[in-house]
């Protein structure tokens, strides 16, 4: 093949991704939407279309694969096919994790809000934003953006610790909400480890441009 037509590949293998990247983000914006809203028809839809997502990691799994079987890329277009195989992995676990809060809202179904939803939504506009970074700065070969938007990691847990302890309060003054609080946990375990998935996607854009693993903000949970 020659090397325009093999660039091309791989910058339809790019597209794809973004495709991908598009796909999870407004999984996760809807899965957050409908439990705020109660809205069980709309996490129905994001339960259905986690087999859309799972279908498009499958695709350019399969592009990826023709690739490499076909042709002898060198070590730097090497490393930007393996980086793909790795980022859609993380993109389908973190659409996993989308849907995982969509069941959630089913699983409630019509029992009165615990509390207004302050701190959960913030997590998942956070994460939304980070995700969109880090797919930008895998596109750009940003390895100093790959880094910060890791490091941001931070937040998250904070948030999250911040709202375990708020929902064990909750449980402690009133074992009636229990059920309701453990729910809701769930929620921000879910986005939590959406967090750690993007830090796997910053950890791909270091290895791609620099050929090095680096391990970054490892999560405390």
């Amino acid at each position: 093949m020659p090397r325009e037509s093999f660039d091309h590949k791989l910058r339809l293998l790019q597209d794809e991704l973004l495709v991908m990247g598009s796909m999870v983000g407004k999984a996760i914006a809807r899965a957050i939407e409908a439990l705020k809203d109660r809205n069980l028809e709309m996490a129905r839809q994001v339960i259905a279309n986690d087999l859309k997502i799972n279908e498009k990691r499958y695709k350019i799994e399969d592009n990826c694969l023709e690739l490499l079987a076909t042709q002898q890329p060198m070590a730097g277009d090497l490393r930007v096919i393996v980086a793909v195989l790795s980022i859609i992995t993380d993109l389908e676990r973190i659409a996993d994790h989308a849907e995982g809060i969509a069941k959630i809202v089913l699983m409630l179904g019509d029992e009165p809000p615990l509390k207004p939803l302050i701190d959960v939504p913030r997590m998942a506009t956070k994460i939304d934003d980070m995700l969109r970074r880090s797919l930008t700065a895998f596109i750009e070969s940003d390895t100093e953006a790959a880094k910060k938007i890791s490091a941001e990691d931070d937040e998250i847990d904070n948030l999250y610790d911040q709202i375990y302890r708020e929902l064990l309060l909750f449980m402690l003054q009133d074992p009636r909400t229990i059920s309701r609080a453990t729910y809701l946990l769930w929620v921000g375990h879910n986005l939590e480890r959406m967090a750690d998935r993007v830090t796997n996607i910053c950890e791909r854009v270091v290895f791609m441009v620099s050929g090095r693993i680096e391990e970054m903000n490892v999560s405390k949970y």
